[in-house]
C-alpha cells in the first residue's frame, strides 16, 4: 500500500512538473515570431553541423520590420537597450524555427550566446543590455536556455543598428 502511494505521488509530481514546449512558453509570454529575414550578403543565417546550429549576428528587428538603431548611452536608455537585446533573440529564435523545421522542442540546449553593443565610449552596462536576450533564453528553455555569453560595446554595427547577437544552439 506504502508503495502504491509512493507510486501516485511520484506520477502527480511528474505530471504536473512536466515542461511547458518552448511555443507554449513563448505564447504564455505574449511573444509572437517573425517571418526571419533573407541575408542581406554572401551568407547563411543558420548553419549546422552535426548536433550543433551557428546562428549568424542578428539585429533587433520590431514585428513591422524595422530595426532598432542607434547607439545605448546616447540615442538609447538601458531600458530601450535591454528591448533591442529581446527583439533580437526573438529575430534568432524565428530563424532557428525556420531551421529546425518548426519544431523547437528540438533545442535540448542553448549553448553560447555573443552580443556586440553598439554604444558611447563612456558606457559600462554591455551585460546588462545583453540580459535581454539571455533572459527571454531562459524563460523559454529554462535551464536548458542558460547559456555562456560575451557582452561587448562596439562604436558601430551595420545599418546602424543597436545590437547585434549570435549564438550556438544544441540540438537533436
Amino acid at each position: 500500500m506504502r508503495y502504491l502511494i509512493i507510486c501516485v505521488l511520484i506520477t502527480c509530481f511528474s505530471a504536473s512538473y512536466a515542461q511547458t514546449s518552448p511555443d507554449d512558453k513563448l505564447k504564455e509570454l505574449g511573444i509572437e515570431l517573425i517571418t526571419p529575414t533573407a541575408p542581406v550578403a554572401n551568407y547563411a543565417k543558420a548553419i549546422r553541423t552535426g548536433n550543433l546550429i551557428y546562428l549568424s549576428g542578428h539585429g533587433p528587428t520590431k514585428a513591422d520590420g524595422k530595426d532598432i538603431t542607434g547607439k545605448v548611452g546616447k540615442d538609447l536608455s538601458i531600458e530601450q537597450g535591454i528591448e533591442a537585446a529581446k527583439r533580437t533573440a526573438i529575430s534568432l529564435l524565428s530563424t532557428l524555427k525556420m531551421e529546425l523545421g518548426g519544431d523547437l522542442s528540438r533545442v535540448k540546449r542553448i549553448v553560447k550566446v555573443n552580443g556586440w553593443v553598439n554604444c558611447t565610449d563612456t558606457f559600462k552596462d554591455q551585460p546588462k543590455v545583453m540580459n535581454g536576450c539571455s533572459d527571454l533564453l531562459v524563460a523559454v528553455f529554462g535551464q536548458n536556455g542558460k547559456h555562456a555569453r560575451t557582452s561587448l560595446g562596439t562604436n558601430a554595427l551595420p545599418s546602424n543598428i543597436a545590437i547585434e547577437i549570435e549564438m550556438i544552439v544544441e540540438v537533436e
